[in-house]
């Protein structure tokens, strides 16, 4: 039996009690979408997906600021990109704040934020995505095109992120690598605007 119950508490918001005007917003989990339990045939709605997200932000349209907190493994590139893009399309300023790792999904995701600030030991992962490929030689030539072009993708929002801080040529090294970053690392590239020191 497919059990989601560990991924389905990524999406923690709440308005700040100080503020009602800021909404913070906790990643600290993997990024997945619905699930399939074949044994009863039931779906397993997720709540780490881009539609559960989709309908929480909708509660708070008139907030200020969110504030993103992240500490996450990452997760489906599909799911990240469509989370990305809501916090893109929101009028809130978007500030990410990273508490722990930001690998993989959960690193595109911060693509969407004005500003992000990483404790000083802290890190991120930026990645050259995966796919699971079945097929015959003519599927299998296609699916690697196909991956080449989501990664085209992927590294727009990055290099948009950084400001032109990072060519392209050495993000796409750095990608390939899969390559932790460190705070000081990541805001010389400008994937954070900020250290958060002692």
């Amino acid at each position: 039996r497919l059990n989601l119950e560990n991924e389905r508490r990524i999406w923690k918001l709440k308005q700040s009690a100080d503020n009602p005007a800021v909404l913070e917003l906790y990643i600290y989990d993997h990024i997945i979408g619905d699930g399939y339990d074949w044994w009863s045939g039931e779906v397993i709605e997720s709540e780490t997906s881009a539609e559960y997200f989709k309908q929480e932000l909708a509660k708070y349209p008139n907030v200020e600021q969110i504030n993103l907190y992240v500490n996450s493994y990452g997760g489906h590139v599909y799911e990240a990109m469509a989370i990305r893009n809501q916090l893109k399309r929101h009028s809130a300023r978007v500030v990410g704040i990273v508490d722990g790792f930001a690998c993989s999904a959960a690193s595109f995701v911060l693509t969407a934020c004005d500003v992000v600030k990483m404790y000083s030991n802290t890190m991120q992962m930026i990645p050259d995505i995966r796919v699971g490929v079945y097929g015959n030689s003519e599927e299998l030539r296609k699916a690697a095109d196909d991956n080449d072009a989501i990664m085209q993708g992927n590294r727009q929002a990055y290099l948009e992120k950084a400001g032109g801080k990072i060519t392209e040529e050495k993000l796409t090294e750095l990608m390939k690598a899969e390559t932790w970053l460190t705070a000081q690392q990541c805001l010389e590239y400008g994937l954070c605007d900020e250290v958060i020191g002692e």
